[in-house]
């Protein structure tokens, strides 16, 4: 009796399409803007890593509005203070290592925060665009510690679901986004969901062998094939993963905002001017 041959199919791996290491202000690095790589990977529409040394001199942001997106901040190493204006008295205090904040700006929102330089500080502030039905909404914010973020495997679920774990924060549309720890030599596959064109993968920390050569401060930007991606660690290496359905709408932009429309934009920063004469009336702007 003849042997059958079986033969096994490759799976397609999705290529990268760009390359960047941004623009690098001090202990911050601008990887994307809403006017530039936002334009492609949106609704991930802007993304900073920042790196302070212990003992470092943090910058100093003050408070700020944004209106129309949300912010989340993810901690890899270190704490930070943070102050919004969310709900009737704000919303203060630390977010420590390993912890995320999640920022929904909506209709108008000031913040502010300030990395504790007593220990090295290394992290990512990721903006999101919102659908129309929540780029006006009531601001809100939420705040993780690291023990109130989900794991599976080595992916930490910052947003959306993978694994079979969905992050306490509600996710404004189809999106998974993920804080990566591996060891060196070590593996792991992604799979996105059906329907995720957009992917996209930053290095906090460390350097990765594969799905490229990819160091600390560099971001890839994958095709819109939808296929897996297969990450192999070169040394001890943190990184972040954003995957996701195409934001349907143009981004209009003030300078802390970002809308869908020109009208939401005009409403959007309405609602900043009047949370700023608020703040002005307490003594906190």
């Amino acid at each position: 009796m003849s042997e059958v041959a079986t033969f096994q199919i490759p799976v397609a791996q999705r290529r990268i399409v760009h390359r960047t290491r941004g623009i690098s202000h001090g202990p911050i690095t601008r990887l994307v803007s809403p006017s530039d790589l936002g334009q492609l990977l949106k609704p991930f529409i802007f993304l900073d890593h920042f790196e302070l040394p212990a003992g470092g001199q943090p910058p100093q942001f003050g408070m700020h509005p944004h209106s129309g997106i949300a912010t989340l901040t993810y901690m890899m190493s270190g704490q930070t203070g943070y102050e919004d204006t969310t709900g009737e008295q704000g919303a203060r205090g630390v977010l420590p290592s390993g912890g995320v904040e999640w920022m929904m700006a909506g209709g108008g929102v000031w913040h502010t925060g300030a990395p504790e330089n007593t220990e090295r500080v290394l992290g990512f502030q990721l903006w999101v665009a919102m659908p129309p039905e929540l780029e006006l909404a009531e601001a809100h914010s939420i705040y993780l510690g690291p023990e109130g973020v989900p794991h599976a495997g080595p992916a930490r679920v910052l947003l959306g679901s993978y694994g079979g774990q969905t992050s306490p924060i509600p996710a404004p549309s189809n999106m998974t986004y993920l804080g990566v720890h591996l060891k060196a030599g070590e593996t792991w596959r992604f799979e996105p969901p059906v329907g995720h064109t957009v992917a996209w993968a930053a290095v906090g920390e460390g350097a990765l062998a594969e799905p490229a050569a990819l160091r600390t401060g560099d971001l890839a930007v994958f095709d819109d094939a939808g296929g897996a991606i297969e990450f192999e660690a070169q040394t001890d290496t943190a990184f972040v993963l954003g995957s996701g359905m195409q934001h349907p709408h143009e981004l209009f932009m003030g300078p802390y905002s970002v809308h869908t429309s020109e009208a939401a934009l005009h409403r959007g920063q309405a609602g900043i001017r009047e949370r700023a004469q608020l703040l002005r009336q307490q003594g906190r702007l």
